[in-house]
C-alpha cells in the first residue's frame, strides 16, 4: 500500500494576519487583496467627520456601541475566510471585539467610495456585508454626493439614496441622523 504525504492547507487568514502593520490589505474568500493607493484627504477628512459624529452621539448616550475607524479589521464569519477593513465599524456585542478587531458582522459600515475601490465597495462588499449579516450598511461617494443606505430586511438590503444636502437617519438608532450638509469635508 502506498504511503500518502499530507500536504498543509494554506491558510490565507494566518498569512493575512502576519502582515506588517503598514501593509493596507483585505482577505476576501481566502484571498489577499491589496489596497494600492493611500485615501485622499477628501476620504480621510469624510472618515474623520462622520466618525466623530456617531461618536459623540455614542457618547452622549452613554451607549453600548463603539465606532472603529479604518484601519480597523472585521471578521465577518468565522466559517469564511473573509477579514474586512471598513472605512468606519459601528459594533454594538462587546463580545465580538478583540485585540485583533472584530470577529462577526458589526451593527453598522461605512465605507467611502473611491475611483478605485468603487466596484469593491458598491458590489462586492455588499453582498459579503449582507451575508455577514451586517444590519446597515452606508456608501457615501464624494465625487457624486451621495449617500447609499442599505438596510438589511428580513432576506436582503433595502435601499435609500440621500445627498449631501441631506439629513440621513442612522437606522440602528430611533434618535439619531448625520447632516451631511453640516460636515466639514473641505
Amino acid at each position: 500500500m502506498p504511503a500518502y504525504k499530507m500536504q498543509p492547507i494554506y491558510d490565507a487568514e494566518k498569512e493575512y494576519l502576519s502582515l506588517p502593520e503598514d501593509v493596507r490589505a483585505e482577505l476576501i474568500d481566502g484571498n489577499l487583496v491589496y489596497c494600492q493607493v493611500a485615501p485622499s484627504r477628501i476620504h480621510q477628512a469624510m472618515l474623520m467627520e462622520i466618525s466623530a459624529v456617531i461618536r459623540n452621539y455614542i457618547r452622549g448616550k452613554k451607549g453600548p456601541c463603539r465606532v472603529y475607524p479604518a484601519p480597523f479589521s472585521v471578521k465577518l464569519k468565522e466559517e469564511r475566510q473573509t477579514i474586512v477593513e471598513p472605512d468606519i465599524s459601528v459594533i454594538c456585542d462587546p463580545d465580538k471585539l478583540t485585540d485583533r478587531g472584530c470577529t462577526g458582522a458589526p451593527d453598522w459600515i461605512i465605507e467611502i467610495a473611491s475611483p478605485s475601490n468603487a466596484r469593491h465597495d458598491y458590489i462586492r462588499k455588499l453582498g459579503l456585508y449582507a451575508d455577514a449579516g451586517v444590519r446597515e450598511y452606508w456608501i457615501v461617494d464624494p465625487e457624486r454626493e451621495s449617500v447609499l443606505v442599505y438596510r438589511l430586511g428580513q432576506e436582503s438590503f433595502q435601499l435609500e439614496a440621500y445627498t449631501f444636502q441631506d439629513q440621513v437617519r442612522a437606522g440602528i438608532y430611533e434618535d439619531f441622523s448625520i447632516d451631511f450638509a453640516e460636515l466639514e469635508f473641505e
